[in-house]
């Protein structure tokens, strides 16, 4: 294998440089706020009410498309100066075996170090080594590929010392062991949608087997309701084959740096009426970690499916199905709306305790706490107040300033990016997340030429909260400005788009193989207008699959892995920069200077501006119609009285040091659980008045509800 190269040479970790402008920052736009959101228009020739698990909101500025509507059903972050010891282990690489989480003792942070999460696939740990392009890696499935990277990137790993190298994914960026600097170095990332969250119109090959089922396979929850005795089998199945360790070594080929990974809470637990399969999810989490490290790509974990659902869309692993504005959330809304935020953020602390460790930190920086609320359905007040207690409670387990835990990343809730310039200001590493997607506006027959002026508009708002909040990312976008793709809106949902008169028609644009070179073009603006006025981003998604019926991917405008390799993504996305300076589509820059707070300068606790409004914990008033303090009041809660779960770490060599999964000994308190002998309403469906219970329940069992969920107890081992 190729030696190990000097990563301190002059010039690798320098300013990146953009092949179309002189440097960050110089290819920015006149300012355009963002504005609140107007309505939900309605979908079809009829209008009408919305489709099963499909909810759209646009956002509107006068005489213009909206510029910043959501998708419904996907929306969808040391140099090596030491030489790299060639430590030889035995021929057949040692195998491990991933085991399941462990309950944390609430006195210590001991945890079983080694174990993973509850799957029995065999861990090939391989050879130390590193090379760059043309030498040949053995995956860890054993699997021999070449290496191609053509910008100067680099794999690099050592079984028997696992935090002690890291490779590079590009010249111009800097390995998972030097320091990303914000406002220096540029997040070009995408997204590993569909994988550990699944979603139809990703893997429509995996849900087009359970369509004559009962129940239809229309999410996760009743996909896994479908798969009946083979969910564990079926499922990790999908999880061994849809993202493997060579999708990292091309992510970085392809000139990107990050990849965003959604995750569902039932990779941490399930309670018993839950039918996820729980925890193994987890365990491929932790190989993309490790293949984030040898390949150089970071990791921003995104929580993308919350217990009760926090926007009723399919890919919250439930979807509501009567059809209106907020069927199926119960996160922060209904009466189990505290219950489900209390189980998120005792799960949001597994997590942190986990980000937090040396050697993972460093690969996962960015922890995002909730995928697209509906705030307008949660409100802002308790959308905001969450967000106090989850930065209250991360930032008091990890402390303060750089490298002290992950960046804490929140979603604005469709409310656009300027309405948060000022919140919880002095925050320490606190950034937003912004998903522009014009899928899903009203369907029009504008091309993507057209189209990509308007991409070019989202710069403004983006520039001007920058500088005012903090770091800005554009955790998703595609190249589809229209709602073509096999179940892009949904199981059962069909494309409006098909019902404009005079336009192309979905066939068109699902038939990619036909495109001729002017579409590619006009792909191709549209997406370098995106990655100019975002800055910061992450495509969704990285590959779509095949579909069994169609034998190819329908939704090409989604699949950046297909878009380079057919030429309507370019291979370098450097190239973007000043795209829309270019076609004249330009004006105030971001000089990549944030608040010093925003990037870690601050390394103390200060108190945080504008918090007494969203202070009270739970908040007094809950939609949809709970808006008296005495009846939030009734509404059950969790009790403190559990034993937190202590996250699983890689499986590694028996002489390899890891941590253990809990960062942060001094976190003693227990785990908020179901209190012993209360039932519990439906946890995804309870905002009817007729849910509240008439009296707070102590333990005796009094109310009239359903059995009460439980937790699962960890995998014996």
């Amino acid at each position: 294998m190729a030696g190990s190269p000097n990563l301190s040479s002059p010039g690798l970790d320098a300013t990146e440089k953009d092949p179309l402008d002189t440097g960050f920052g110089n290819n920015q736009y006149p300012s355009n706020h963002f504005l609140t959101p107007a309505n939900y228009p309605s979908r079809g020739p009829g209008g009408g009410q919305q489709p099963r698990n499909f909810s759209e909101k646009s956002y509107t500025q006068p005489g213009k498309r909206g510029c910043l509507p959501t998708n419904p059903t996907k929306r969808r972050w040391l140099l090596i100066g030491l030489p790299i010891i060639l430590v030889i282990i035995a021929a057949g690489a040692a195998v491990g075996v991933y085991f399941g989480v462990v309950k944390k003792p609430a006195t210590t942070g001991s945890s079983a170090g080694g174990l993973g999460g509850n799957s029995t696939s065999p861990v090939n740990f391989g050879v130390a080594g590193t090379g760059k392009t043309g030498s040949t890696v053995v995956s860890d499935l054993g699997v021999s590929f070449t290496y191609v990277n053509t910008f100067d990137g680099m794999w690099a790993q050592n079984p028997q010392n696992p935090y002690s190298v890291s490779g590079r994914a590009q010249s111009w960026s800097p390995s998972i062991l030097e320091k990303w600097v914000w406002g220096q170095h540029i997040v070009r990332g995408v997204n590993l949608g569909g994988w550990l969250v699944t979603e139809p119109f990703i893997v429509p090959a995996l849900y087009e087997q359970y369509q004559k089922t009962t129940p239809q396979a229309i999410d996760e929850y009743t996909l896994s309701q479908a798969m009946g005795k083979d969910l564990a089998v079926k499922m990790e199945e999908h999880y061994r084959t849809f993202i493997v360790e060579q999708d990292f070594a091309d992510i970085a080929k392809a000139g990107l740096n990050w990849v965003r990974i959604p995750i569902g809470y039932w990779a941490i637990e399930t309670h018993a009426d839950e039918p996820y399969l729980p925890r193994v999810s987890w365990t491929y989490f932790l190989k993309a970690v490790a293949w984030g490290r040898k390949y150089g790509i970071r990791i921003l974990l995104d929580f993308h499916a919350l217990p009760g659902s926090q926007n009723g869309w399919n890919h919250s692993g439930k979807a509501g199905v009567g059809g209106k504005l907020g069927d199926g959330v119960n996160w922060m809304y209904g009466v189990m709306g505290i219950a489900n935020a209390q189980r998120h953020l005792e799960q949001i602390r597994s997590l942190t305790q986990f980000l937090t460790q040396d050697g993972i930190k460093q690969v996962v920086p960015a922890l995002s706490l909730v995928n697209e609320v509906q705030s307008t359905v949660v409100g802002d007040t308790p959308l905001r107040s969450f967000y106090l207690q989850a930065y209250n409670m991360i930032r008091s387990i990890t402390g303060y300033g750089a490298g002290n835990g992950p960046i804490i990343v929140i979603h604005e809730g469709f409310e656009g990016i300027a309405n948060f310039n000022g919140f919880l200001g002095g925050a320490d590493r606190l950034a937003i997340d912004q998903h522009p997607y014009l899928a899903f506006a009203e369907q029009n027959l504008a091309n993507h030429t057209t189209q990509a002026r308007v991409a070019c508009s989202w710069g403004g708002g983006t520039n001007d909260t920058q500088g005012s909040f903090g770091i800005v990312l554009g955790g998703e976008w595609s190249n589809a400005i229209n709602n073509c793709g096999k179940w892009l809106n949904g199981v059962g949902s069909g494309n409006s788009y098909n019902s404009i008169p005079n336009s192309l028609g979905c066939t068109h644009w699902e038939e990619w193989f036909k495109w001729d070179d002017a579409t590619k073009k006009g792909l191709k603006d549209y997406n370098m207008a995106t990655m100019d006025a975002l800055q910061n981003w992450f495509f969704w998604t990285w590959r779509i699959g095949n579909s069994t019926e169609m034998q190819y991917p329908t939704s090409p405008m989604w699949n950046y892995k297909l878009g380079v390799e057919n030429g309507w993504i370019p291979a370098d996305p450097r190239v973007a920069g000043g795209f829309c300076k270019s076609i004249g589509v330009a004006g105030g820059q971001f000089a990549g200077v944030y608040p010093a707070s925003a990037t870690g300068a601050v390394s103390t606790s200060v108190a945080l501006a504008n918090t007494s409004a969203i202070a009270a914990w739970p908040p007094t008033s809950m939609g949809p119609n709970f808006t008296a303090a005495a009846q939030v009041a009734l509404f059950p809660t969790y009790t403190q009285t559990g034993a937190p779960i202590t996250m699983a770490t890689p499986a590694h060599p028996a002489n390899a040091t890891v941590g253990n999964g809990w960062a942060m000994p001094k976190d003693t308190a227990q785990a908020f659980v179901s209190v012993a002998g209360c039932p519990y309403p439906n946890a995804y469906d309870a905002t009817k008045l007729a849910d509240l219970p008439t009296a707070r329940c102590s333990g005796a069992g009094k109310r009239d509800l359903a059995a009460a969920a439980r937790p699962t107890p960890p995998p014996k081992v």
